[in-house]
């Protein structure tokens, strides 16, 4: 019987994993700007331009020369004229004169003359009279020309993951392609004599596989493409034979099942030979995921998950998102995902055995003092479990648990 032989702390494992992959760049491909979206830039970009290029106003309200405004209050307003109206998407060909004001809406470029816009709501105007009764200081309620972006100013640098904002700063430059580094191509292979294809109906002690489709979301939705190669029985040659076409085509490899310890059990026997330095960790203090292999094989990442959905889910997360991250080239400044967190109060105590790091499923309910956190009732290694839960609650290596009543930080799963 298999012993766990290398169990390790998450920060460790992947520290290993990534100390022991190669440092050479992807292949890089250029994209239109439509297509970007999630993929990572091969290379420095820099504005070619000032955005917005002019200088416009950040409010509704009147371009003024702020001097004229100095001292303005309801009790002592200023009065100014008002000289005409700057049009939306056209050039300001008004200018402003001391005593003067124009009308201006947000967006609107800023007239010659003016350096200031006071906000409709500190004004009354009776023809083309103005009352200011709050002044205004110089450049305020205004946007430089460059004061988003200035021309030559490095905007992403190489290795940035391009999100909905980012897409749209680089359309706002007029960028509509670019280059980015190639999707790393990631095999999955679910094991098991009992597991059958999820489009299959079970057969008495039969399962179907969760593994493939939940492991293919989860490469989808960090960047990379899945490529999955189905359910291979628990049979060393078999499982061989699978592992070596997949990382034969595929930058990493995800093997679910197999990694626990048990007579069956073939995925540590399929690693020692699928290439040096092999297995790095075999075990994590982490649960749900202890029972998982990490190991580099010919160069390239291969991880025996728990063929428990719930736990694959949870070494996914914790640990081969940054190293996945790292394998299409994104530079992080941190360690793995930054999770979506909310604050909510705990209506159950939950203990926790010290020395491992423990990931609670909760759902979300709102109330009149704000959100309560319920652990979720049942095994938190099932995947009914994990699908009725809204996010995680992290109990720390060195906790015991965590109390009834307690402030807590829940990790949103969705």
């Amino acid at each position: 019987m298999k012993d766990f032989l290398r169990l390790v702390h998450v920060e460790e494992a992947i520290g290993k994993i990534m100390a022991a992959l190669p440092r050479g760049e992807r292949p890089v491909e250029d994209l239109e700007l439509r297509d970007a979206l999630g993929r990572v830039t091969a290379e420095d970009i820099f504005a070619p331009e000032d955005l917005p290029g002019f200088t416009r106003s950040s409010m509704d309200g009147f371009a003024v020369r702020a001097d004229d405004t100095h001292g303005a209050s309801e009790g002592l307003p200023a009065y100014l004229t008002v000289v005409g109206e700057v049009l939306m998407g056209r050039p300001g060909d008004l200018s402003v004169a001391d005593g003067q004001a124009v009308r201006i809406s947000t967006g609107g470029v800023l007239p010659d003359g003016a350096d200031a816009v006071v906000m409709v709501e500190e004004t009354e105007l009776s023809g083309n009279t103005l009352e200011v009764v709050k002044g205004v200081a110089r450049g305020e309620n205004i946007v430089r020309h460059d004061e988003d972006v200035a021309r030559g100013s490095l905007l992403f640098g190489k290795g940035t993951a391009l999100g909905p904002a980012r897409i749209g700063a680089l359309a706002g430059l007029g960028i509509q392609e670019l280059s980015v580094f190639t999707r790393p191509v990631v095999g999955i292979i679910s094991t098991g004599d009992e597991v059958v294809p999820a489009n299959h109906k079970p057969g008495p002690g039969q399962v179907r596989d969760i593994n493939t489709a939940a492991l293919a979301a989860s490469v989808i939705e960090e960047g990379c493409l899945p490529r999955p190669f189905g359910v291979v029985a628990d049979d060393l040659e078999r499982l061989l034979g699978a592992s070596r076409d997949a990382l034969g085509s595929c930058d990493a490899l995800l093997i679910s099942g197999g990694s626990s310890v048990g007579v069956r059990d073939v995925t540590v026997d399929v690693l020692a030979e699928l290439g040096e330095p092999g297995i790095l960790a075999h075990g994590l203090y982490l649960r749900p995921g202890k029972p998982t292999l990490l190991a580099v094989c010919g160069g390239k990442l291969v991880a025996g998950l728990p063929g428990n959905p719930a736990s694959a889910l949870a070494v996914f997360r914790e640990v081969l998102s940054p190293i996945l991250a790292m394998l299409r080239g994104e530079v992080r400044g941190w360690p793995g995902q930054v999770p979506r967190v909310v604050r909510a109060v705990l209506d159950r105590s939950v203990p926790s055995a010290t020395g491992r790091l423990e990931l609670v499923p909760v759902a979300l309910r709102t109330t009149n003092e704000g959100l309560v956190a319920s652990p979720v009732m049942g095994k938190s290694n099932l995947i009914g479990t994990l699908a009725a839960a809204s996010g995680n609650v992290r109990i720390p290596e060195g906790s015991e648990g965590i109390e009834k009543g307690q402030a807590v930080d829940v990790e949103l799963l969705y």
